[in-house]
């Protein structure tokens, strides 16, 4: 094996098991300077099957989601410009000695690039009921994120992989470092339709949570931390396939944008899909398979350029293109995709 595969299984994962093939990185490389969609599909799927070492009824049901959209995928090839390639974040976590290979995690998780979910002032790792994927699907380091994605369609695919959509809690938990007790206030929610009860329930999260702000990587937002620093494509207005660029940069490339659970590029990148329930029966943390509400976490590429809305963890978004989770008509756009959590105990 070249010392160039070598040091792509040591770091990321993401050489392919025969030496003499094409790597996957070699792959997003080539597909960077001349994409072809379907194909940058195919070879992410067979990747995610490979580095997450998914069954056949697994992958049956992820192909099944993918080839149900015509638009999901890593952005429009057309019009996609990505600001670094999958080999230089390659090169870069290896100049720094970075390994995302935790053993331990895995072994809590019981599934590979997974983050435990805990209160470390007053729990241990082992301790955790629920898991958060490092990073954003397909939860590959140095991949880029998959976006034009439906809401229900991120539920399907986290649940093909034996995982679910995660709660709005969780992924605050995941970004602040501690995984709160749930907060939600249904008692707003009782008797209101779904946009009355989110912008009720919002307010007052973020009214009891505002003055302990927090991002991802410290107390206060900086510029150039995370995958920020890209920018919308010429000619892009509200989000049209044909004008809009998915110019994310690969998985975990900014090396300093984690939270201290260690999840990475929650600030930045792409916005992420999430399930806002509106009574104890739509949290995915209990068992809820109806689900509530879409709420869109994070922040996206263009932050460092242009802050379009507040993206501090425990912020608690409008409404915006809001569904019920499980709508078949839930939303997509060139900058939102998603990450899963997983009930391990």
């Amino acid at each position: 094996m070249s010392r160039t595969a070598r040091l792509v299984c040591s770091f990321v994962a993401l050489a392919l098991a025969r030496p003499a093939s094409t790597s996957f990185v070699e792959k997003e490389a080539a597909a960077a300077t001349h994409p072809s969609g379907p194909q940058r599909n195919e070879d992410l799927l067979r990747e995610l099957q490979r580095v997450h070492g998914l069954s056949g009824e697994s992958m049956r049901r992820i192909r099944e989601v993918f080839a149900g959209s015509a638009m999901i995928g890593q952005g429009n090839p057309a019009v996609t410009r990505h600001p670094a390639t999958p080999d230089a974040c390659v090169a870069k976590l290896r100049e720094a000695g970075i390994s995302h290979e935790q053993p331990e995690s895995d072994r809590i998780c019981g599934a590979r690039y997974m983050a435990p979910l805990y209160d470390p002032s007053r729990e241990k790792p082992q301790d955790a009921r629920a898991c958060i994927d490092r990073f954003e699907f397909p939860n590959i380091p140095c991949a880029y994120p998959v976006v034009w994605v439906r809401a229900r369609e991120a539920a399907l695919l986290c649940e093909a992989e034996g995982k679910r959509l995660c709660d709005a809690h969780e992924w605050e938990g995941a970004c602040a470092g501690s995984l709160e007790e749930p907060d939600y206030r249904f008692d707003l929610a009782r008797g209101r339709n779904q946009g009355s009860a989110v912008e009720s329930m919002r307010a007052a999260h973020n009214r009891a949570r505002a003055a302990s702000k927090s991002w991802s990587y410290g107390p206060a937002y900086q510029a150039g931390v995370c995958a920020a620093s890209s920018q919308k494509t010429a000619g892009c207005g509200g989000g049209e396939w044909t004008r809009c660029g998915s110019n994310t940069f690969p998985a975990g490339f900014f090396p300093a944008c984690h939270s201290s659970s260690g999840v990475y590029d929650l600030n930045g990148n792409a916005a992420e899909h999430m399930n806002l329930p509106l009574d104890e029966s739509q949290m995915g943390s209990r068992g809820s398979r109806k689900l509530g509400v879409t709420e869109m976490k994070g922040s996206w590429f263009i932050f460092d350029r242009y802050r379009a809305h507040e993206d501090w963890c425990r912020w608690r978004a409008p409404f915006w293109h809001g569904s019920r989770v499980m709508d078949a008509q839930s939303h997509e756009n060139y900058h939102l995709g998603f990450r899963c959590c997983k009930t391990v105990r």
